[in-house]
């Protein structure tokens, strides 16, 4: 339990004791970070004098979890987090909310800011948004970016739920038939699996608003950003034979949460106040949001659905090349939107006066997106998480068959980047169609009208497809990285970040960004020199009392008997190395690799390299205090095992506090075992390496012998 008693200083807190503090620390992927921040509040607190319980909110669960009677006795309360924290329980507290960067490298003055805190009373929502210590316009950005990702992470499971059982129910129920389409026999067996297929689509669209409103606005934005998404989706509600689709989805979502947020400030009488976040908010916000939408918003989209129409009506004369191009472009701007139905509406109109070429256009350019961003998954892997993988690998299958919504998560998580790619290889498609005069038969598109015998020319059909898809994928992957770059997320030669975070979960380094960007670099700790995060600017030299207790400690551990083993026997001299030749972090973590390989655990030295550096692309491993522990998952390893190795001058691993990696742990566990155990190992190096004293020993131990006696204390 990370608790610090308190000998109570002179005039510390109430009464004249040291205060009675709260703390909960929380980082998106909910490992490293977590716990050190924790480490570091606690550190803080017992060398000031107070008491102070932290509740972790890792990936291995909620630890330390904070009771009702520790929030009534709390004098004040800090959370250090990246990712959302329900504050509703400390209503009445002082409270500062900040980035876990801020608990790992600021923790004693958070404890002094906390003491003149403002007290929370439930007005900002229910959740810790990056709070204070985002700063200056960071605060709304990184608020507007968790919500989209809340709302992304919600939607894919019915994106791929859906989008499957309908590929599924077409693929062996469905056949090709030119006055209906693909056609599935009603009450067959297959016909009730598209139907559910469908359901799950109709749901992805007020799903992704809902969750992206509940992130702004918290419980009482839920029904509104639901509601307002399912009116978007539906056009017959504003004249539209095509709703606003997902991009539709996104406006209400953010309309919702931040109307919701707005109607909380109102004061009302106290009699009403209890019925506010249950029925006033959700009926008000619902009710005008969703009238909002319907005469104001949906006008507009229903006039851009008519006058594409007619605008395209006027082209049908003019090159096949250029006509082409742009139903491409159409077709994978929106995917399901006013401008998408439009071009697709316009081809399946023509099918009835006999002119095939149209739709064969269309055809071609339908399932380009979701092929291209399948694509684009597996020819930069490094790009992407296991999800994001998996959802890929999903959007190959639903492209196949001709249903575009696959690649919606991608375009939905980084629109600015995803949606011009997937036009540039819908237009290419397009094009190629045109020129070459493929037909198709029936409303539908994908290579599994082809294969249903519904197109003509079908070996153009399918070089059309596969040029389109590929320049959807080079162009993602281009994109993606020069945004990273120019935004500096990405330090050159290194892969670029994933475009959606591992639930979401892409966020690793947002706290430093968002509240360290105008801090100079916390200062590097030595061997000579170990100074902890917790000495406050303009401290004296004098070390502090956790300080003193670390370091009279040393020469007692280093006198113990030898160790042979530590965590379990994970590290062993074997898989320990004094200095890295490397110094660079992919040749280190290649070093490191190839020395835990001489265990006989690594089946793979190239994958389990792959794996750690696709999971550096997520967010840096380095985390400051000159430490780095690179992880991977991946049955490249037989059995788990722990590499450590220090670096003399240092490697540039992007810490949250710009300090070279001289401390670097390899974790390699296989997939069985990347639950519990991983974490478990995570969370004992993250909480002990807190230690300047332990680090210092580290540094300066003579040999491997000396190194792994000062490892045998972590336990």
């Amino acid at each position: 339990m990370t608790t610090s008693p308190a000998d109570p200083p002179r005039d510390a807190g109430k009464s004249g004791r040291g205060l009675k503090l709260l703390a909960v620390t929380a980082c998106p992927t909910g490992i490293a970070h977590t716990y050190m921040a924790a480490e570091k509040l606690a550190q803080a607190a017992e060398a000031l004098g107070h008491e102070i319980k932290v509740e972790t909110q890792g990936s291995i669960g909620v630890e330390n979890a904070l009771s009702d009677n520790d929030v009534e006795n709390a004098d004040g309360v800090i959370i250090a987090a990246d990712k959302d924290v329900d504050r509703s329980r400390f209503t009445g507290k002082r409270l500062v909310a900040v980035g876990v960067a801020e608990g790992i490298h600021h923790p004693a003055q958070l404890i002094e800011r906390v003491q003149h805190a403002p007290v929370y009373d439930g007005e900002e929502g229910g959740s810790a948004k990056g709070g204070e210590g985002a700063g200056g316009g960071g605060k709304e950005r990184s608020l507007a970016y968790k919500a989209l990702m809340n709302g992304v992470s919600y939607m894919i499971p019915f994106v791929v739920v859906g989008g499957l059982l309908i590929a599924i129910s077409l693929a062996i129920g469905g056949h090709a038939n030119p006055e209906g389409g693909l056609v599935i026999p009603d009450g067959s067996f297959w016909k009730h699996v598209n139907d559910i297929g469908v359901i799950g689509f109709a749901l992805m669209v007020p799903i992704l608003s809902g969750y992206i409103a509940y992130a702004i606005g918290d419980r009482p934005a839920l029904v509104p950003g639901m509601i307002g998404g399912w009116i978007a989706n539906t056009g017959d509600l504003y004249g539209s034979k095509a709703g606003a689709g997902f991009i539709g989805a996104i406006v209400t979502g953010f309309l919702a949460g931040y109307l919701v947020l707005g109607i909380k400030k109102v004061k009302v009488p106290k009699f009403i106040q209890p019925i506010m976040p249950i029925i006033v908010i959700p009926i008000v916000a619902t009710a005008a949001l969703g009238l909002f939408f319907i005469y104001v918003i949906g006008k507009p989209i229903s006039w851009v659905f008519t006058h594409l129409t007619d605008f395209l009506g006027g082209m049908t004369g003019s090159s096949a090349i250029l006509l082409g191009a742009l139903l491409g472009l159409m077709i994978a701007f929106d995917m399901g939107g006013p401008v998408n139905k439009t071009a697709f509406l316009f081809g399946t109109g023509l099918i009835a006066t006999g002119n095939l070429t149209v739709m064969g256009m269309c055809a071609a350019a339908i399932p380009v997106m979701p092929l291209g961003q399948g694509l684009a998954t597996l020819i930069r892997k490094r790009l992407y998480s296991d999800q994001e993988r998996e959802t890929g690998m999903a959007a190959l299958f639903m492209g196949l068959f001709g249903i575009s919504e696959g690649a919606i998560p991608f375009a939905a998580a980084r629109p600015a980047q995803v949606i011009p790619a997937n036009m540039l290889g819908g237009a290419v498609a397009g094009a190629i169609a045109g020129m070459a005069g493929v037909t198709d038969a029936v409303p539908h598109g994908g290579p599994i009208v082809a294969v249903l015998g519904a197109v003509g020319g079908v070996p153009t059909f399918f070089i059309a497809v596969a040029i389109g898809s590929v320049v959807t994928a080079l162009a993602t992957v281009t994109l993606v990285d020069i945004a990273d770059r120019k935004k500096g997320k990405v330090p050159a030669g290194a892969p670029a970040k994933s475009l959606v975070p591992e639930p979401a979960l892409a966020m690793a380094g947002a706290g430093a960004g968002a509240g360290a960007a105008d801090r100079p670099a916390a200062p590097a700790a030595t061997a000579d020199a170990a100074v902890p995060a917790s000495r406050t600017a303009g401290s004296p030299e004098k070390p502090t009392a956790t300080e003193a207790t670390a370091t009279a400690a040393a020469p007692d551990t280093a006198a113990d008997g030898p160790v042979d083993e530590v965590l379990s026997g994970y590290l062993t001299e074997q898989t320990l190395k004094t200095q890295l030749v490397s110094r660079e972090k992919e040749a280190a973590i290649r070093e490191m690799a190839e020395l835990v390989a001489g265990t006989g655990k690594v089946a793979d030295v190239d994958e389990l390299v792959r794996v750690a550096l696709a999971r550096e692309a997520q967010g840096t491993t380095g985390l400051g205090e000159e430490i780095a522990i690179p992880h991977a998952k991946t049955d490249a390893v037989t059995a788990p095992v722990v590499g450590f190795a220090r670096s003399a001058e240092g490697i540039d691993w992007g810490s949250l506090d710009g300090t070279p990696a001289r401390l670097v742990f390899l974790i390699s566990v296989p997939q069985a075992a990347a639950g519990d155990e991983h974490l478990r190992i995570l969370a004992l190096l993250s909480r002990k390496l807190m230690d300047p004293g332990f680090r210092a020993r580290l540094q300066s131990a003579p040999d491997s012998a000396a190194i792994l006696r000062v490892l045998g204390e972590i336990r």
